[in-house]
């Protein structure tokens, strides 16, 4: 049966796209070996597996047994990782059904724990920074967390919005409010000087989360 395929990886071209899901079902493989499998030349299986190995998608590995040259395995590389899909949010989504039924609290003080971790984790990068740069700050930790974070000022130059225009936890923010309501304190915890208010929603329609975040000298004197 022939693995289902992630987005980028059906994008790639068919002979690469073939090189690497046989690489994941050997685990490795000599050139003559793809080439016998998939019924093209040497030349072109180490062609392809070049182009492969730039992009660090196909690692090899050289053996030598004796005089002459090493023989060549190749196996996948670990950015090849990320072009088969996986299933993490339906385990997430799971687990946190099994731990709801065995104590409905315990989700919350879950999401409360991760919270307070991120909390903890980003405090210690904005430890001398002024409010202006702790902002942008904040929005590199989110891009780097997957949030495709951006961030501009308001019309009123005063302040800035912070737009997530992707949700990293949106399968589990889904079926649990807990992670919407959580994201929000966490934005609010690590900026104290600032009132930060949510203007925009992906579960609500929105194409991104958008929050205005202002600093509290300016909003008092508003």
């Amino acid at each position: 049966m022939e693995p289902a395929l992630g987005p980028v990886l059906a994008e790639l071209p068919p002979t690469r796209r073939a090189l690497l899901v046989t690489l994941r079902k050997r685990g490795e493989a000599r050139a003559e070996e793809l080439a016998q499998e998939l019924g093209v030349t040497v030349s072109a299986i180490r062609q392809h597996l070049a182009g492969l190995a730039a992009a660090d998608l196909v690692v090899h590995r050289d053996e030598r047994s004796g005089p002459g040259r090493p023989r060549r395995s190749y196996a996948l590389g670990p950015a090849a990782e990320a072009l088969f899909p996986k299933a993490y949010g339906t385990l997430t989504l799971e687990l946190l059904d099994h731990l709801a039924d065995e104590d409905p609290g315990v989700v919350r003080r879950a999401f409360e724990r991760r919270r307070d971790a991120r909390v903890a984790r980003v405090r210690a990068r904005l430890e001398g920074l002024s409010f202006e740069q702790q902002v942008a700050e904040v929005a590199k930790v989110l891009d780097e967390d997957g949030y495709l974070a951006d961030l501009s000022r308001t019309d009123d130059g005063e302040g800035f919005l912070l737009r997530e225009h992707n949700c990293a936890i949106l399968a589990v923010a889904r079926r649990y409010g807990h992670a919407c309501a959580t994201e929000l304190s966490f934005l609010r915890e690590v900026l104290p000087g600032a009132k930060v208010t949510r203007v925009a929603h992906i579960l609500s329609g929105h194409h991104a989360c958008v929050y205005e975040v202002r600093p509290e000298a300016a909003t008092d004197a508003a």
